[in-house]
């Protein structure tokens, strides 16, 4: 975390000394390049420089050896490239590359091949262990890296990634029950687990219903460029980030009844105002995600957040309120104060 904040203090300004420029479009109510100039895409210390020609890129290059140098830093010339779009690159975890007259993002040959082996050793690392576990291990991992991955050209890699996790699951099975046969493996741990899919093929627990996730479940939604310079610190934009966080943000690992009381309630204590799920910034990787995950589902599991009978908002006549705050209402203490951000339905 400290790592990267270092390198944006450091490295503030360094599309300025690219040459990148923008302008404003009234019409889109946001910042676009100006034609002829290159765009400069970093995080932390990685960074990509979107030219018009090789000769540009490598003026962008001659552009910000001084400017680094002084600032004690250098390329790596062993990861310093210029290349053609048609040729693509990967960068955080994604491949951007052009096809024909299309350029699009998918995730990267290795994080496919990262995500597979550790599927493939997680699952081999269960062998010992029952359903149950098996669950809990692996389904953080899918919901977190498909969430990563969600905003791009996905699909077909959620789908083979599927066929692999499958497989893995499978073979699993069949090495915890070696003298059964394939039929009596695929009745135990096989079968129409989702409430709502029409799947029997699903990977499951038949003694609770629990069952593992799949990738392809993950609904793809495009990434949203942010407006202008608008930044998250700015308290004049908060209904701004607060907008992008309802629409891009993850659904929080709750039942449906609790996910439409979410809903309902704007994602807001009934009795403080505060937000009921909070995180300081949104996940920028998959191990980001599968943490944010872990750490949601825990508080829910530990009742951070709790029902009380106190209002009309659904069949039931209950509300979603801060465990604490049902604490502070009955000892008659005021309740905390309201949180300042949201992943979920805010």
């Amino acid at each position: 975390m400290f790592s990267p904040l270092i390198f944006n203090i450091a490295l503030h300004g360094m599309e300025a000394a690219a040459g990148a420029r923008y302008r404003w479009n009234p019409y889109r109510e946001s910042n676009e390049s100006v034609p002829g100039t290159p765009v400069l895409i970093r995080y932390a210390d990685d960074l990509v420089a979107l030219c018009d020609s090789r000769e540009q890129a490598e003026q962008v290059k001659e552009r910000l050896t001084p400017w680094l140098a002084s600032r004690g830093l250098a390329f790596n010339e062993d990861k310093t490239r210029v290349v053609h779009l048609d040729e693509g690159l990967d960068f955080l975890g994604f491949n951007v590359r052009r096809y024909g007259e299309k350029l699009l993002i998918k995730p990267s040959t290795a994080a496919i091949r990262r995500i597979r082996r550790r599927l493939s050793a997680e699952m081999r690392a269960l062998r010992g262990a029952n359903v149950a576990a098996v669950l809990r291990k692996i389904n953080p991992i899918v919901r977190g890296w498909a969430a990563y991955y969600r905003g791009v050209v996905a699909t077909e890699t959620f789908r083979k990634l599927d066929r692999h996790l499958w497989r893995l699951c499978y073979k699993w099975a069949t090495y915890r029950h070696p003298k059964k046969s394939k039929h009596w493996v695929v009745n135990r741990y096989f079968g129409s687990f989702h409430p709502t899919r029409r799947d029997r093929w699903v990977f499951g627990n038949r003694n609770n219903g629990g069952y593992l996730l799949r990738f392809g479940w993950t609904k793809i939604i495009r990434h949203d460029l942010v407006k202008g310079l608008s930044s998250p610190d700015d308290p004049a934009l908060t209904s701004y980030w607060a907008a992008r966080r309802r629409k891009a943000g993850p659904e929080p690992p709750v039942d449906r009844g609790r996910m439409r009381q979410l809903k309902a309630q704007h994602g807001r204590c009934a009795a403080c105002g505060g937000l009921l799920l909070d995180t300081d910034r949104p996940p920028t990787s998959p191990q980001e995600w599968e943490q944010w995950l872990a750490v949601t589902r825990k508080a829910i599991t530990h009742q951070a957040i709790t029902e009380t009978g106190v209002g009309p908002t659904d069949d039931h006549g209950t509300l979603l309120i801060h465990t604490y705050c049902r604490r502070r209402t009955v000892t008659g203490r005021p309740a905390a104060p309201t949180p300042r951000h949201v992943i979920g339905p805010a």
